[in-house]
């Protein structure tokens, strides 16, 4: 189990080349869970909050495809590149959303934070600010990350905020990136934040948590 406030950085040589392993992740307004498959029922209610499915510029499943999507990260848990996570409201005690470490490149080690999405009712709200500050901290002080990455479709303008307000900067556009669920093309923005920049940005990301959380 981790848990914030984080532990000092360690060097990024620390983890390099070591599978990374399934945690919990602990806050005062999140938990995130390693993702099970029976976290399905109270997935389903999650995304019907919101209708999340309905937004065409995101991937998030429908309800009828929830337990194919649970079975989808957990075998790119078992293959090594995936660490899916449930994650918990912990003002309600109820399940709000998922996220994950994808594309692990375990020899960096170098991860992306994303295929996240939460119930509208907790979109706004600490919740998700505290998510990203357990994920980056647990990235670069226990994995000893080199970088961290996040991607979002150039039009969903609202996760391109939230990103930056994290402190990532944008590295580039990835135009005709890949194919959404209707066919189209998408243009994929890619950010991160390395190494050398968290401990600015998580000073950056606790104050934003305690004025949120006044």
């Amino acid at each position: 189990m981790s848990s914030y406030p984080p532990k000092p950085i360690q060097p990024a040589s620390a983890s390099a080349g070591k599978p990374i392993q399934p945690v919990t992740l602990t806050g005062r307004h999140v938990d995130l869970l390693p993702l099970s498959a029976e976290h399905e029922d109270g997935l389903i209610a999650a995304v019907k909050d919101g209708r999340l499915w309905e937004l065409w510029y995101t991937n998030i499943p429908a309800p009828d495809r929830m337990k194919a999507e649970i079975d989808r990260r957990l075998a790119l848990r078992a293959a090594g590149t995936m660490l899916p996570f449930t994650v918990i409201d912990k003002a309600s005690g109820r399940i709000a959303g998922m996220t994950t470490y994808m594309n692990i490149d375990a020899a960096g080690p170098r991860v992306e934070i994303g295929s996240t999405w939460y119930a509208q009712s907790v979109q706004r709200t600490p919740l998700n600010t505290e998510a990203k500050l357990l994920l980056l901290g647990h990235a670069f002080e226990h994995l000893g990350c080199l970088a961290v990455e996040f991607r979002t479709h150039f039009f969903n303008h609202q996760s391109r905020r939230a990103i930056e307000r994290l402190g990532a900067k944008l590295d580039g556009i990835l135009r005709s990136h890949l194919r959404t669920s209707d066919g189209a093309l998408r243009d994929t923005c890619v950010y991160s934040i390395i190494a050398c920049e968290w401990p600015t940005a998580r000073t950056h990301l606790a104050s934003r948590l305690q004025r949120a959380g006044r």
